[in-house]
């Protein structure tokens, strides 16, 4: 199995496996790709940006539904020619007249285990990476509290509704609404936050056993989920590859025996029937060739950056030293989200650019005017040194 790299036997080996496994990633990283580049001269497709885990959701959707469909193997899988079969396990005889000398038998697929193979192929990738991007936030978020505090001062957009003219009891129980959600949201997301690292490698740790036991020959299924729905996948003969047009036909022409109506709107709906599988056929296709053509130029790109950068590349530069306090000057306080000046939590905070070091603006303001310095170093400061921050917006 180890030394077996294709063309033998009905098991598939284990690099035509993960390459059907990491097509999608290839073809999801195309698509945003190509959407980035239109986005730059089509800025409405940004949309699609912004909901870029719904439409690949979706786009996978129909494609693993027809797949599935007409030859019994996902997108991926039916580009390198493999099928996935049903595994039954038999009673071993011992008799010479046994079918199968280690109790396994293979059949089609049941309509329950396509169902199933479609949640384990767009469902749960789709919530993985929902999951993956609330943890990130929450990363950020915590990241953010700990270098400028968990600062208070946020604009609402609840403090100008209507130009003021809700009345209080309305507005008492909008903002009570508001900020149950707003703190359920919070606690799920901390919890999300807390658990998806241990998800995540439980599932990566699993996956990562299954590839190793399926690399050493030591079982039949390559992933988890191929082992709870009781999948094998097998590579198809050379008359299953043949039958595939046919079968494919037969389905379509079953389907448009299946219209009612006038003939008029037979006509019409098998029209429709038409070009949307004439649509699937392009789609698939076009996203076939957009994975090649994305891969070559990522390949060709990747190889000229790296001879035109290699000799420019040096190590990133250490950060500046931090600046010292004036013996004269106003201590800092032990909580950073203070003011030095008016010993308050900072309102519009503000820094001097010359030393570094964030107070409120009306007080830094009104210290610099007056005194042309910055407070803690005493370093010569004017007011255009006073740069606004932004980041509790």
């Amino acid at each position: 199995m180890l030394f077996q790299v294709g063309g033998q036997g009905a098991r598939p080996t284990f690099f035509e496996m993960a390459a059907a496994q990491q097509l999608p990633a290839s073809l999801r990283a195309a698509l945003t790709y190509s959407f980035g580049v239109l986005a730059l001269r089509r800025p409405f497709l940004h949309r699609v940006l912004d909901y870029e885990d719904e439409f690949y959701a979706l786009l996978m959707l129909v494609l693993e539904t027809h797949s599935l469909r007409t030859t019994d193997a996902s997108f991926s899988e039916s580009l390198y020619g493999l099928r996935r079969r049903a595994v039954k396990i038999q009673a071993k005889k011992d008799d010479a007249q046994s079918s199968s000398g280690d109790g396994i038998h293979h059949s089609g697929l049941e309509k329950r285990q396509k169902v199933l193979s479609v949640v384990f192929l767009v469902v749960f990738p789709y919530l993985k990476s929902k999951l993956y991007s609330i943890y990130n936030k929450e990363r950020e978020a915590r990241l953010q509290a700990s270098l400028w505090g968990h600062g208070d001062e946020r604009f609402d957009g609840t403090d100008y509704i209507d130009g003021g003219e809700v009345s209080p009891v309305s507005r008492g129980n909008l903002d009570r609404d508001v900020s149950v959600r707003t703190r359920l949201m919070t606690r799920i997301h901390k919890i999300i936050g807390a658990c998806y690292p241990w998800l995540h490698a439980s599932s990566e740790g699993a996956s990562f056993a299954y590839q190793l036991l399926y690399l050493l020959d030591a079982t039949g299924f390559y992933s988890v989920g191929l082992h709870a729905l009781g999948i094998h996948v097998c590579r198809a003969t050379g008359q299953e590859l043949m039958d595939t047009n046919s079968r494919i036909s037969k389905i379509r022409n079953h389907e448009r025996e299946r219209l009612r109506g006038p003939p008029w709107l037979k006509a019409l709906q098998g029209a429709l029937l038409s070009c949307m599988y004439t649509a699937l056929d392009y789609a698939q296709t076009g996203l076939i060739a957009a994975v090649f053509f994305f891969k070559m130029m990522e390949w060709w790109y990747q190889s000229a950056e790296e001879r035109m950068s290699a000799p420019t590349v040096y190590p990133t530069p250490p950060p500046p030293p931090l600046p010292k306090v004036a013996e004269e000057g106003i201590p800092l306080p032990p909580d950073r989200t203070i003011c030095p000046l008016c010993s308050q939590k900072r309102a519009n905070p503000s820094v001097v650019t010359v030393s570094g070091f964030v107070f409120c603006y009306t007080c830094i303001f009104k210290y610099v005017s007056q005194y042309k310095r910055c407070p803690i170093t005493l370093m010569p400061a004017h007011v255009d040194h006073i740069r606004r921050l932004f980041h509790d917006i």
